[in-house]
């Protein structure tokens, strides 16, 4: 059944994005303009999301520059990782021109809605993915805004004609606290994102912030085997008017994971509902992406949609791009590409990989650590991590928003994971890559190319040489 789509406020009728290729960005700007907005924005360079988006009718230009905002801009939509020199937003301010942070415009694209919002430290980009997969298998025409894309430049995002929204909500600069969301998802909490956050008990205080935004009679779906997801739900669990469903293999989860089994590359799970066993398929490899399905599942039934027909929808998600995603198969050696980047992502996508290889095969990794801040703090940890591989090439850190941070380079991970027994090694050059991985994988053996950063621009550079 659809539902009517209120009106756009003013404000974003003829939005300008700083950054607008950047995931979130990316996504709320083609919800805009599948509403009917005349949207514009900007990147510092050229991609298949910036084309995607000028199929919508969107103005992308290519470079920050203030002439860039059109007089009749109504407001200038950036993230936190714009800095404040940016000359268009720079221009804005000194235009008068509304300045408007990406999250006020997804909450406002919510309005009229029932939301999902997902949050957790790690798995907010897949647990999102299933859902929009899913409800939108069953018809249920939902809008939804995802951190990646699905199968193609520009799938990260849609605005559907059904009642449902899906959302990610972004803890690491506190923007998740903008959501109202019906159903919430915490699916872990963890230490994470050091620039903003100096403790645990800040991130503790986040969290219950944003579970306070819960509408009343709304619902928390929480991980019961995470410790940090079991602190905060004793936290909250008291709130007035919240429904709180705990998921997971603990034997007092409300939704109890009784069994799950590899078969190559895709897994079978059985949940425990009501009292009865319930058995459907994962689509992709390891406990953890089992774990962030039966987040989905609870999330849905707690929207109302019958548990059966949603289980049975959760095997059409095949998975999202940069989450162990084959990127193809070259002289034997498969190359699959990984966005973890703290150390609890790198250990969940590495013990998937290896319970999905063959026993001859090898797992080598090519990681590149993402932000001097986390690597500072994690550095050791995401050595640790990398032990788990049979060989591990680390590159330098890519900085994204940071500036270096004396002291903070690549041998932070590089010196804990020679500690941890790791057999690793140190490129500066990342042209090198493709040679060098060339030059240890044999057939039969998994590439894993890892990290936020542009680590990923090299999984096809890597198979050509393969390849050749």
């Amino acid at each position: 059944m659809s539902t009517p789509t209120p009106p756009l406020p003013s404000a974003l009728e003829r939005p300008h994005f700083v950054g607008i290729g950047g995931a979130g960005m990316s996504g709320i700007a083609k919800i805009l303009a599948q509403r009917g907005a005349r949207v514009a924005g900007s990147d510092a360079k050229d991609s298949e999301t910036a084309q995607a988006l000028r199929g919508l009718g969107v103005t992308v230009h290519i470079g920050h520059d203030a002439g860039h905002l059109a007089p009749d801009t109504t407001a200038v939509v950036v993230s936190s990782a714009i800095r404040q020199e940016n000359p268009e937003l720079a221009a804005a301010r000194e235009r008068g021109v509304p300045v408007v942070h990406r999250s006020d415009a997804l909450a406002a694209l919510m309005d009229g809605t029932r939301p999902i919002a997902v949050a957790g430290t790690h798995g907010k980009t897949t647990t999102t993915s299933m859902l929009a997969v899913a409800l939108t298998a069953l018809g249920r025409g939902p809008s939804y805004a995802i951190g990646g894309d699905l199968d193609a430049p520009g799938s990260n995002a849609h605005h559907g004609d059904g009642e449902i929204f899906v959302a990610e909500a972004d803890e690491s600069d506190r923007s998740f606290h903008t959501y109202s969301p019906e159903v919430a998802i915490v699916l872990n909490v963890e230490l994470d994102h050091h620039a903003n956050y100096a403790s645990m008990e800040e991130i503790y205080e986040s969290f219950a912030t944003f579970v306070g935004k819960i509408r009343p009679g709304g619902t928390l779906v929480v991980a019961a085997d995470q410790p940090g997801a079991v602190e905060l739900t004793a936290r909250v669990r008291d709130t007035a008017g919240l429904d709180v469903v705990t998921y997971g293999e603990s034997e007092d989860a409300d939704l109890r994971i009784t069994a799950i089994t590899a078969h190559g590359l895709t897994s079978e799970v059985t949940v425990l509902l009501d009292g009865g066993p319930l058995t459907f398929t994962v689509s992709v490899p390891g406990r953890h992406y089992a774990h962030n399905a039966v987040a989905a599942l609870a999330a849905g039934v707690a929207m109302g949609v019958p548990a059966g027909e949603l289980a049975a929808a959760l095997a059409k998600y095949t998975g999202v791009k940069r989450r162990l995603q084959l990127k193809g198969e070259a002289a034997g050696v498969q190359v699959i590409d990984s966005y973890a980047h703290h150390p609890t992502e790198m250990t969940a996508d590495l013990e998937a990989i290896r319970s999905a290889a063959g026993p001859d095969a090898r797992v080598l990794v090519v990681f590149q650590p993402h932000l001097f801040s986390r690597t500072r703090e994690l550095g050791a940890e995401m050595g640790a991590a990398l032990a788990l591989a049979d060989a591990s090439v680390v590159l330098d850190i890519y900085p994204a928003r940071e500036d270096p941070v004396p002291g903070v380079t690549s041998d932070l991970v590089i010196d804990a994971a020679r500690a941890a027994g790791a057999d690793v090694a140190a490129e500066h050059d990342k042209s090198a890559i493709p040679e060098v991985v060339a030059g240890m994988a044999k057939p039969g053996d998994l590439v894993l190319t890892m990290g936020a950063g542009d680590v990923t621009d090299l999984g096809p550079l890597v198979l050509a040489r393969l390849g050749s």
